[in-house]
This record gives structure tokens, sequence and C-alpha cells, in this order.
């Protein structure tokens, strides 16, 4: 937001730079600026209030077209397109990371990247996968109480980043507005399905700060 304020301690001079075409002002910041003017008795020609409101709609129109492009970069473009490469979902691989840990989430999007020939990005996205796995464990023990009952799960929050993680490494890495069509779901289900037995047998030593886990863990205690 413009702070008006700030504006008003400008010169004429400087409030005048507001109104130059090419200038990297905000369109709020022009429109203040061409108030403030005009309260110091600035007289604007006709011609130059129409220049001056033309320059605030066009940085509008920039501003959107930047946030139309930025939603496009990160929206996914699934595709029924039978031509297009076929790839795990980012949908899949988010709920994969989230429910069964950052690894087998970073093995779906290595397999993306070496299907896209993006060799150095499905090395990063699986040392990032088993890296993340070993620290988080190491970050929760060291700056939360494990015993704590609050409602804000701090092993969520840890968790939700490290599957945010594969999302940005997916954005960063993968050609941008890339359509693809959805491989099968059977390897992701088989990745679950190996996760949750490892969860089930080591539960003390890897998983114990998963919530999935420790509804397993329950259920290991009936």
């Amino acid at each position: 937001m413009v702070n008006r304020s700030v504006l008003r301690k400008l010169s004429n001079q400087e409030l005048e730079g507001y109104l130059k075409e090419g200038n990297r002002f905000v369109p709020e910041a022009v429109q203040i600026a061409f108030e403030i003017l005009e309260e110091r008795g600035r007289v604007f020609s006709e011609v130059e209030k129409i220049s001056v409101q033309q320059l605030i709609q066009n940085k509008k129109e920039e501003e959107e077209a930047k946030r139309t492009e930025e939603v496009e970069v990160w929206k996914d473009h699934i595709t029924e397109d039978p031509n297009a490469v076929k790839l795990h979902s980012r949908i899949a691989i988010l709920i994969v990371s989230v429910f069964f840990g950052t690894i087998p989430g970073s093995i779906l999007l290595f397999l993306n990247f070496i299907q896209l020939k993006k060799y150095p990005a499905a090395i990063l996205a699986l040392m990032y996968g088993f890296l993340f796995f070993m620290v988080q464990k190491y970050v929760l023990l060291s700056d939360f109480d494990p015993n704590s009952i609050s409602r804000l799960s701090p092993e969520i929050g840890v968790i939700a980043v490290g599957a945010l993680g594969l999302l940005v490494i997916w954005v960063v890495a993968t050609p941008k507005k890339l359509p693809y069509r959805q491989k099968s779901y059977i390897l992701p289900v088989i990745l679950c399905i190996a996760s949750a037995v490892l969860m089930y047998f080591y539960f003390q030593e890897w998983f114990s700060y998963y919530p999935l886990v420790r509804t397993i863990h329950l259920f290991r205690q009936w």
C-alpha cells in the first residue's frame, strides 16, 4: 500500500517523476502524486490529464498481466492431448509427500524429470526428498515439544514445508506451462503401501512424528 504522507514530503520535481512514461512506480503511487500536485496548484492541461490516466491504466494492466502470468506458472496444466508427455501428477506427489513423507514424493518427481530429460533436477529432487526426511526429525526434536497437544501441530507444518519444497522444485525446473497427461496411479499406490509397511514396523525409529503413523500406532496397541 502506498503511503500518501510519504509522497507529500517529496518536492514537486520528484512528484513529476511519477508521471513520466517508463517510471517503475505502482499505479496507486502515480495517482496520488498526480493528486498532490493538483493540491499544490499544478495546473494540468486536458492532454496531460489524459496522458496521466492512460499511464495509470497501462500500469494496472501490466500488474494484472503479471499476476495472471504468475498464476499460470503455478497452475497444473493437465491435458487430454494424446501427444502430451505423461507424468505423475502434481496433486499425487503432494498427497504422497504429506501423508507418507518426502522420499516417495521425491521418487515420483525424480521419475518425472527423468522423463523430461532434466537430469540435474531429477538428482536434486531425489536428494531433497531424502535429506528433508532426515532433517525434519532433528528439527522437531530440537525445537518443539513432542508431547505438546496444541492444535497448531508443528509436525504438520514441517511436513507441509517438505511437500511444498517438492512443488517449488517442480515449478522451477519444469518448462513453464507444460501440458501433460497424468500417469497411472499404480506406482504412487505401491509407494504408499511400501511406506505404510515401513511406518508400521519402524514407528519409533523413523516415523514417530507423522500424524498418520500415530494412527497406525494406535491400531498396533489394540
